[in-house]
């Protein structure tokens, strides 16, 4: 164990031999590598650390000498299992700016420098998987999805790759997409983090930033090469975090409905020739959390007049004091990565997350609503709140009257 504790603002860590970060390079060696190395702070060029919010856990378990501190992961074989990008859009230094383009071409694109004892890491992986879901099967049953073979089998499996990928913020990017200026945004970061990283106002000479949170994972359905080419059709469903309804299939709200629906839709689409994708945000509750998502749920069953879409916002902002911390203008990013410029089928209602992707200049050709047959009973209050504030749908929003009717179940049913 060290004797001493080396601040990572310590002047005599920056010995002058980390290399530089050109962002939005042509290429993954003009850019140069992100290093996050803790062991030599003289290399490290980025602040954070690497695995977002696992890196407590790294911690904990070096603490209890489980691992040692100076480990460095073995590459070998974790090449991406197919080929994405790179696309024109790597290159433009403002349309991608919380994710490292080139962040699953590490061992590859920077291989020399690894071998030269440099800790350099991934921050996306690629593989293949199978899926399955009970709604996949039952749309097989209804006749809704045909099974294929190819890409759908007569069980509901279906064939996908996918892909994980750590939040990397470029903080001048961050800064322009929010209108704020950086020194404002670093100084924000610092305070509200109670200080967890002094570069972010001890070192205004590193730009780039691995910050503690959850990141982001794709399902692709279909042949991911064909995206980036104009003639491929894309379908696609945004979604963020639901644990409850997600994986518990709690009916507050229509997260794993939609969700199932979205894959179904993208199903169809890689059947007929293009491809479907999902992106599946670690943003639970909004960015709001898990804790502050139950809290709302208590207010929002116990206020006087019961459960009803008139107050449903109201009911978040008085326990967050905001209604919505995900803050789609990040969402494009992840498109242009793939080179999508178009989205033929967006399975999506929210007005903010369209909005992000018409301000990136990512058309959407058709949106496709969430059938009302998929809406539980409990999650009516929230589907009429959400078409009243400008949610998309086909069917006109709910007139004032009707928000103000108790529609969801009391705290005990």
């Amino acid at each position: 164990m060290a004797s001493h504790i080396m601040l990572t603002s310590h002047n005599r860590g920056r010995s002058g031999r980390a290399p530089a970060v050109e962002w939005g390079a042509t290429s993954a060696r003009a850019r140069g590598p992100l290093i996050a190395s803790l062991g030599e702070p003289g290399l490290r060029n980025v602040i954070g650390t690497h695995a977002g919010a696992y890196s407590v856990y790294r911690a904990l378990a070096v603490a209890s000498g489980q691992l040692q501190r100076d480990h460095r992961p073995d590459l070998t074989d974790t090449a991406p299992a197919v080929a994405i990008g790179p696309h024109p859009q790597w290159s433009d230094p403002g349309a991608i700016v919380s994710l490292d383009p080139w962040g699953h071409r590490v061992a590859e694109e920077f291989a020399h420098l690894i071998a030269a004892g440099m800790d350099i890491r991934p921050t996306i992986a690629v593989t293949t998987a199978h899926i399955n879901m009970p709604e996949l099967q039952a749309a097989i049953a209804a006749g809704r999805l045909r099974a294929d073979g190819t890409v759908l089998a007569a069980n509901g499996d279906v064939r996908v790759t996918k892909a994980a990928i750590d939040p990397v913020w470029y903080l001048p990017g961050i800064a322009e997409r929010f209108g704020i200026r950086e020194t404002a945004l670093r100084r924000a970061l610092f305070e509200q983090t109670a200080g967890m990283f002094p570069e972010l106002v001890t070192r205004p000479d590193l730009k780039v930033f691995l910050p503690p949170i959850g990141g982001m994972t794709l399902y692709f359905f279909g042949d991911v090469a064909k995206l980036g080419r104009p003639e491929t059709k894309v379908a696609c469903r945004v979604h963020d975090e639901c644990n409850g309804s997600d994986v518990f299939g709690s009916d507050i709200c229509t997260c794993r409905p939609y969700l199932a629906h979205g894959i179904e839709v993208c199903v169809e689409m890689a059947q007929q020739g293009g491809v479907g994708l999902v992106v599946y945000n670690r943003k639970e509750g909004r960015a709001l959390g898990e804790v502050t998502k139950f809290l709302v749920y208590n207010a929002r069953k116990r206020q006087r007049g019961g459960d009803r879409a008139e107050t449903y916002f109201e009911r978040t902002e008085c326990v967050a004091g905001v209604q919505d911390m995900r803050f789609q203008q990040l969402m494009p990013d992840v498109f242009h990565w793939l080179g999508i410029r178009r989205i033929d089928r967006w399975a999506s209602m929210s007005n903010m997350k369209h909005g992000a992707l018409a301000a990136a200049g990512i058309e959407v050709v058709e949106r496709v609503a969430i059938p009302d047959a998929l809406i539980p009973p409990d999650a009516r209050v929230e589907m009429d709140a959400k078409v009243a504030a400008g949610y998309f749908s086909v069917e006109a929003p709910p007139a004032e009257a009707e928000l103000a009717l108790a529609k969801g179940r009391g705290l005990h049913e």
